[in-house]
């Protein structure tokens, strides 16, 4: 059975592998990465302006956000009735989350039917 300090010691042996690897393979990882610059023709100001999460690249292949923005069309921010209303004016459409406020009421032994609009 390994005891805190047993794992404690096997992590700091890890991290100094780790660091002893990082160290001998950086100039090599460097290289890589330079090569493959030249050969995609990317510049320092391509990484730098890179695209955030979520835009569209230089690489994508024509029409492939085409399926995606087609799978998810739907309809956003239409406002849903309320079907729950709180003893403090609290309203709850019954999608998504439950809110704290019934959740509370729910743990008191309350039921949900109690609140229904």
């Amino acid at each position: 059975m390994n005891s805190l300090i047993d794992i404690q010691s096997q992590i700091e042996k890890l991290q100094k592998q780790a660091a002893d690897i990082k160290s001998r393979e950086f100039d090599k990882t460097v290289l890589d990465i330079r090569a493959k610059m030249q050969a995609f023709g990317i510049t320092i100001k391509d990484l730098q302006s890179a695209a955030p999460k979520g835009r569209k690249s230089k690489g994508k292949a024509a029409g492939a956000g085409v399926v995606k923005a087609a799978a998810t069309k739907r309809k956003v921010g239409v406002a849903v009735a309320a079907k729950y209303r709180g003893p403090n004016g609290e309203s709850w459409s019954g999608r998504g989350l439950k809110p704290r406020w019934l959740a509370a009421l729910l743990a008191e032994g309350r039921t949900k039917e109690e609140f229904a609009i």
